[in-house]
């Protein structure tokens, strides 16, 4: 058990929101006593996790009086100091409260989108104070029941406004802050607006300084569509704006689980963190999940470990991956270049164009080749379950 230990190098975080769950669900009352940020904090120096994140009312109640606020923050920074702990991200909650019924920034009302602008930027300041350096937006609310209430043209709009006031806020105060907008396709809202990292991509590229925004990908939110996420990541880190990741575990076609890290599709997660540790992501793992129902306090530091420890061993599956002879190997011939077409590739020109429509092409020869793809699949399930 002590061979999968978390460091300070792998940036294992956690919300507040996820250690600090207290297993209230739609059907369910709470079963377990609610426990001070500070205390949340001592919970997740004792498991050895890397930093914390939070959304403003996390930390800071949304009626809390000035003098409540600044006892949260003392007791707060004085238990990041005797951990180590950090602060890399930080977000608003623009869902929780009656006033984000419709929305936050699409919301229809314009002292709802007006009210949003202002707790976000008091929120933006919350999470700077505490040194966060990636700001996610999750638009939990910003969708509809019934598309008859409001136009998704103007939602898009609005929600560009919104991004583009807060990057000139961040600009204008000289904050080093990028922001990570987070995709998810339905949940609270019958339907959210930008439900995929694909449309967020697309999104950013009309924001004003669309350099200082990217994407925060939530495994759950994508496997919720039957999506297959690590694609989705890999378009986000060509794309230069895999600012952040959460972490967790999801069945397809359910309800928003936020199971442990790795407990549901243990392949997906492989490929997952191969993905990651292939690239040199360095960004935090935020795992965004919370503990089964039916836990106490130490069930969720077992929760924890277990997220970080199951990263962990993936991370060393994929190392195996990379040295197997067998499968490196077989990769190596199915994706052999043939030296007569290299010459044929890359930046178009009208010579190319024109030897490539001049081949010859054996489409039965080609046809008939295996590409071992069951072998190859079957060798990854044998060195993910030890096999190997």
């Amino acid at each position: 058990m002590n061979t999968f230990l978390p460091k300070r190098e792998h940036k294992f975080t956690f919300g507040l929101w996820t250690v600090g769950s207290t297993g209230r669900d739609p059907f369910g009352s709470p079963v377990r006593e609610p426990k001070t940020p500070a205390d949340l904090v001592y919970l997740l120096g004792e498991v050895g996790a890397y930093g914390v994140n939070f959304h403003d009312n996390d930390l800071i109640p949304i009626d809390a009086t000035p003098m409540e606020e600044e006892a949260i923050k003392k007791d707060f920074r004085k238990a990041l100091a005797e951990t180590g702990l950090v602060v890399p991200m930080a977000t608003t909650n623009l869902f929780g409260d009656p006033i984000f019924k419709d929305g936050a920034f699409t919301s229809n009302d314009p002292k709802v989108r007006a009210y949003a602008l202002q707790k976000t930027m008091r929120a933006i300041d919350l999470g700077v104070e505490f040194g966060a350096q990636i700001y996610v937006f999750w638009g939990g609310r910003e969708g509809t029941e019934t598309d008859s209430s409001k136009s998704a043209v103007d939602a898009i709009k609005r929600n560009r406004e919104a991004m583009n006031f807060f990057c000139e806020y961040a600009l204008d105060n000289h904050y080093d802050l990028k922001f990570a907008l987070e995709a998810k396709p339905n949940e609270p809202r019958g339907d959210i607006y930008n439900p995929t990292t694909g449309h967020m991509l697309a999104f950013i590229e009309t924001l004003d300084h669309p350099e200082m925004v990217g994407v925060n990908p939530e495994v759950a939110h994508e496997h919720m569509a039957g999506i297959n996420f690590m694609h989705g990541v890999a378009q986000a880190w060509e794309a230069g704006k895999l600012f952040h990741i959460d972490l967790n575990d999801q069945y397809p076609g359910r309800y928003d689980q936020d199971l442990r890290f790795g407990s549901r599709d243990i392949k997906a997660a492989f490929y997952l963190v191969k993905f990651l540790e292939d690239v040199g992501y360095d960004a935090p793992r935020h795992f965004d999940a919370h503990a089964f129902r039916t836990e106490d306090y130490e069930g969720v530091k077992d929760f924890a470990r277990g997220c970080m420890r199951t990263y962990l061993m993936l991370k060393e599956k994929a190392q195996q991956f990379n040295s197997d002879r067998e499968i490196q190997s077989i990769l190596a011939e199915i994706n052999a270049m043939d030296p007569e077409l290299s010459p044929h590739f890359g930046k178009y020109s009208p010579e190319k164009a024109k030897a490539i429509k001049a081949i010859p092409f054996d489409r039965s020869a080609i046809s008939e080749r295996g590409l071992n793809y069951e072998r190859l699949d079957q060798l990854t399930i044998d060195l993910i379950l030890g096999n190997r």
